[in-house]
């Protein structure tokens, strides 16, 4: 086994979209960065023709992974047949499959590019509403931070438009929402009657030509792949900090950690594919990997000095994993309702983000999903045996009404939903594999009830037919809590600006350290935390 080293001011572990962002910033103010991802660089052009000819049956169930085959060294989650990678245990095993890609630029390449800031009171709900954990930090802490990570994306949102509940803002987005397709549109007007606000979602994409990428026109394909660069995806930071300097090294599978008698971070080793390792020394040490990822990273290095693993004296790294457990319902409604008429995720009624009820149960999002139902109306009608221009009539039938529309629920911290690393299950180079206990809870159960009623009524509201509600509850990719923040270090794991309260020298920028889910997609949310640790990175070493 051979061992080069190298050397920076900062070693980043994880080239999704904090460590690109993180990376991006600290190249800007002139620091040396290394950059490492356990997977490898992505071709768009291959991603998308990978899409192209992915077989029907996958497209149908919304399979985003297959596109991009996992590796050996950095195996990561798939579809099919089941999850490959994370194994899930507890009563809501189905709940926590989560879908991971691990290469540079991170799971935002598949992702659906909603960009949401979290509500002050999502940052307070211990002290608010007696539930769950509060942040070690407050909204207006993190506020400048989101407007950062706004700007660098290119974020749209409806500006100048009134929505309650609504994240206050200092400044407006970065550009204005791109107007609705009829299907958004359609389902807006069916269920206002009903009362409920049918709002637009804030999305890293492109209303307009925007830091050197092109409008959004409209593919409806950016799960798995948006072809032409318009949304946004960790992999634009990266090389834009690859430009200005920053080193980045694929395929390099970080596996240790060495430690000082201080404990201070010293170095980092990585494999490569043929088990080379390389040693990495720096002044910042980061780990940015996701939320599932890091918490297994850190239990991996576990050494001498550290023997439950690094950061983790207060036994909380793997603990209180969260995501948002959804609802999915579809139906084929009376009248055409045309979805596919722009990106996959364009609206969410948001009337029940938030309320004094949150000490009961969780708050909800309900959202209409804006994908093209050709290709799953078309494996229904072939279903039918219907042929000729029956089964043509069949398939515009169903593609024109299809509807399918989804809740999301916030969960709480829960130390009992843990990753552990497993015992039998290893990767090429010999690394175990993650495994996830889960059980969402009761909080969550109880608001579940009155979820299924909104479906149902939304579902009636269309006169909708064939109505399929899964039984259980699905997973959402929102990963968060593996890696806690709070101001005890007895009982969390990173402190405000996501330094480890083990390590001075050891960031953990991911939205592992989120103490609270929320209801909306995380990553906005894990980006402005990012952003937040660089500057506590560049503060450090400008005092020397």
């Amino acid at each position: 086994m051979s061992q080069d080293t190298l050397s920076a001011d900062v070693v980043i572990a994880g080239a999704g979209i904090c460590g690109g962002l993180m990376a991006l910033e600290l190249t800007r103010a002139g620091l040396s960065v290394i950059l490492l991802d356990a997977g490898p660089r992505y071709d768009r052009d291959q991603i998308v023709q990978n899409w192209r000819y992915m077989p029907p049956e996958n497209k149908a169930a919304f399979d985003y992974a297959t596109p991009y085959p996992s590796v050996d060294w950095a195996p990561h989650t798939n579809f099919f047949p089941d999850n490959g990678y994370l194994k899930t245990t507890g009563p809501d095993a189905a709940a926590y499959k989560q879908g991971i890609i691990k290469g540079v630029g991170g799971t935002t390449w598949h992702w659906a590019a909603s960009s949401w800031r979290y509500l002050p009171s999502d940052f307070e709900m211990q002290s608010r509403y007696g539930v769950g954990r509060d942040f070690a930090l407050s909204y207006d802490d993190l506020e400048p931070y989101y407007y950062k990570a706004e700007v660098e994306m290119g974020v749209m949102g409806p500006n100048g438009q009134e929505i309650t509940p609504s994240a206050p803002r200092a400044q407006p987005w970065p550009m204005t929402s791109m107007p609705y397709g009829y299907g958004d549109r359609r389902f807006s007007e069916v269920v206002a009657p009903l009362g409920y606000d049918n709002t637009p979602v804030p999305q890293g994409r492109n209303s307009q030509p925007y830091d050197g990428r092109p409008q959004c026109c409209g593919n409806n394909n950016c799960m798995p792949i948006c072809p032409i660069g318009a949304m946004y995806n960790g992999i634009y930071s990266v090389e834009k900090a690859e430009a200005l300097g920053a080193r980045v090294i694929e395929n390099a599978v970080v596996y240790r950690i060495d430690t000082d008698a201080k404990n201070a971070i010293t170095a980092f080793h990585f494999y490569d594919p043929d088990k080379n390792s390389t040693k990495v020394t720096a002044k910042r040490f980061v780990i940015a990997a996701n939320g599932i990822e890091t918490p297994k990273l850190l239990l991996v290095a576990a050494n001498d000095r550290n023997p439950n693993g690094i950061a983790n004296s207060s036994d909380q790294v793997g603990r209180n994993m969260m995501d948002h457990p959804g609802i999915a319902m579809s139906f084929v409604a009376q009248e055409p309702v045309w979805a596919g008429q722009g990106s996959v995720q364009m609206s969410s009624i948001t009337n029940f983000r938030d309320g004094d009820w949150r000490g009961e149960h969780s708050a909800i999002q309900i959202g209409y999903n804006n994908t093209a139902q050709t290709t799953k109306g078309g494996m229904k009608a072939l279903a039918t045996g219907k042929v000729g221009r029956a089964l043509d009539e069949e398939i515009r039938r169903r593609a024109a009404c299809g509807v399918d529309i989804y809740v999301n629920h916030e969960t709480l911290a829960d130390p009992e939903n843990r990753l552990t690393l497993s015992g039998t299950r290893k990767d090429s180079l010999g690394i175990p594999m993650p495994d996830v206990h889960y059980d969402v809870g009761e909080y969550v159960r109880r608001a579940a009830v009155s979820s299924r009623e909104h479906l149902r009524k939304i579902a009636a509201a269309f006169g909708g037919t064939e109505i399929e509600m899964s039984d259980h509850f699905t997973p959402n990719n929102h990963i968060c809590g593996g890696t806690i923040m709070g101001h005890n270090p007895a009982d969390s794991v990173v402190d405000s600006w996501c330094r480890s309260h083990d390590h001075e020298n050891l960031f953990l920028a991911t939205g592992g350290a989120m103490a609270a889910a929320g209801t909306v997609n995380a990553t906005l949310t894990m980006a402005a935390l990012s952003l937040r640790a660089a500057t506590a990175i560049r503060e450090d070493l400008a005092a020397g």
